[in-house]
């Protein structure tokens, strides 16, 4: 206490002066109209400017919550996208009434990506669900934009992820606007770029036509992106077209995906498995 007196004694004047100050502006602002909207004018200004760059550390920092959310919402939205595609076929004759069984099948787990590479000919992706949450090898991934690969191995708590930028990558993909089928095949380094194979020259393609998951998938519902037609050409002496497709997933920045359940999936290649075999 006595060093706080000290201090003022030896500060008086200067302390003074200052409070002869603030109290000279405050009579200058309340008594002058022009000083006193300038003031009030440039406080809000201020203020403003402090008050957003509060907002935007805040948001900043709960940025990882927010994502987790929309990944939970996407989550949701998927499920009811697939039962409604499933439920209403696309050229299905009207008296076809689907299992309400295999209308279901398809569930989904959103997992949160913690490796992911695209600079190489065979392209892998590590997520944070494993064996504990139900994965299993083989199940389909897709992200909020697209298709994304398959389940190769699953620990108890991770799983590796054979990704669509893998040479021995395959998945059955329909064109929307000719309805033609093919197998999409990454066969470039160029990790935004993909191949659609066996699509016949005498079909409409254009640049821009969306590219998805047929019918044929036992991994991945119907309907999901893979991608859209980014270059189409044929030779003479072709009989299919050369197509690259725009991949709809970007790796680079992929923070969450979906890894779908099929529970049927197992009964399917269970009845088809004599066939594999009979065919080698």
């Amino acid at each position: 206490m006595l060093q706080l007196i000290q201090f003022l004694s030896r500060n008086r004047n200067f302390i003074f002066f200052v409070l002869l100050e603030i109290l000279c502006f405050w009579l200058i602002v309340r008594n002058n109209t022009y000083w006193g909207a300038t003031y009030f004018n440039t406080s809000n200004y201020y203020v403003a400017k402090t008050l957003t760059v509060s907002n935007s550390v805040r948001e900043f920092a709960s940025l990882q919550e927010t994502n987790e959310r929309l990944a939970q919402e996407n989550l949701r939205l998927n499920s009811l996208v697939t039962k409604l595609q499933e439920q209403n076929p696309q050229n299905a004759p009207t008296s076809y009434l689907p299992d309400s069984l295999f209308v279901n099948r398809f569930k989904f787990v959103v997992g949160k990506v913690i490796m992911t590479e695209t600079n190489r000919a065979n392209n892998y992706l590590t997520i944070d669900k494993g064996s504990a949450d139900g994965i299993r090898p083989g199940m389909g991934v897709i992200s909020a934009t697209g298709v994304v690969g398959k389940v190769r191995s699953c620990s108890e708590h991770y799983s590796v992820i054979t990704s669509i930028l893998h040479s021995q990558f395959m998945v059955s993909t329909k064109l929307t606007r000719s309805g033609e089928i093919g197998p999409a095949v990454w066969q470039s380094r160029d990790p935004e770029t993909i191949s659609l194979m066996d699509i016949s020259r005498y079909k409409p393609v254009i640049k821009g036509d969306s590219a998805v998951t047929s019918n044929y998938n036992s991994v991945f519902p119907p309907g999901i992106m893979v991608g859209t037609v980014k270059n189409v050409s044929v030779r003479p002496d072709q009989t299919f077209f050369n197509i690259d497709l725009k991949v709809a997933t970007d790796f680079r920045s992929l923070s969450y995906v979906y890894i779908v359940q099929n529970d049927l999936q197992a009964e399917r290649e269970k009845l088809q498995q004599p066939i594999e075999e009979e065919r080698r």
